[in-house]
């Protein structure tokens, strides 16, 4: 489906949880001082979970910062990738198989608007591909990080998205992408091919 006709593919997914605190990671720093993580922090600020649309075919992500998830924001984000491609021709979203994903009044948009909702196997979001863009974010947004509110990290996050929609085959960028794609199988001991059959 994504190799016969990717611009009418899509992927939904969330990222989070998002909490103000100190993240480690890998920076450039000056070799004399460098500036330190804090020791003593506290989380005051809530969370925040992102909710991101992947169009396969333009090679884009595109996401927002929401309070909470539920189905409710998930059905606005349909509601763009069908505005983003008018005409009423058949459309296919991969989603998760979460149970905000499945809601009466999702179901009833996609046959309203001649979607097909494609959900990945229990345990196997691995095969959903707006999880891997979730790396080059952790990589480049919450890596060596120690942003001051949600709104600093939420404007952080929307240039990172605008850099890398405009470079979207830089070798940082794919090189976060492998990296994801790895330990979102090593997660379930499966590095290469379909899932491994559960033992009886």
């Amino acid at each position: 489906m994504t190799s016969a006709c990717p611009d009418r593919c899509f992927a939904s997914g969330q990222f989070g949880r998002l909490s103000i605190r100190p993240c480690h990671g890998v920076c450039r720093a000056p070799r004399k001082r460098p500036v330190r993580l804090r020791a003593a922090y506290h989380r005051t600020h809530g969370i925040r979970y992102f909710h991101g649309c992947y169009y396969v075919g333009d090679d884009q992500l595109r996401g927002i910062t929401r309070e909470h998830k539920g189905a409710d924001h998930i059905l606005a984000a349909l509601r763009s990738i069908r505005a983003a491609r008018p005409g009423g021709y058949r459309l296919f979203v991969i989603m998760d198989t979460l149970a905000a994903d499945k809601t009466p009044a999702i179901r009833r948009w996609a046959r309203r608007e001649n979607a097909g909702l494609c959900f990945t196997p229990t345990n196997a979001s691995w095969a959903n591909p707006v999880e891997a863009q979730s790396g080059p974010v952790r990589t480049f947004v919450m890596g060596g990080s120690d942003h001051r509110n949600h709104p600093a990290l939420a404007r952080k996050l929307q240039a990172c998205l605008r850099w890398r929609n405009a470079h979207a085959r830089h070798p940082g960028v794919l090189a976060a992408q492998r990296r994801e794609r790895a330990r979102l199988r090593s997660d379930r001991q499966q590095r290469w091919g379909p899932p491994k059959p559960e033992a009886a």
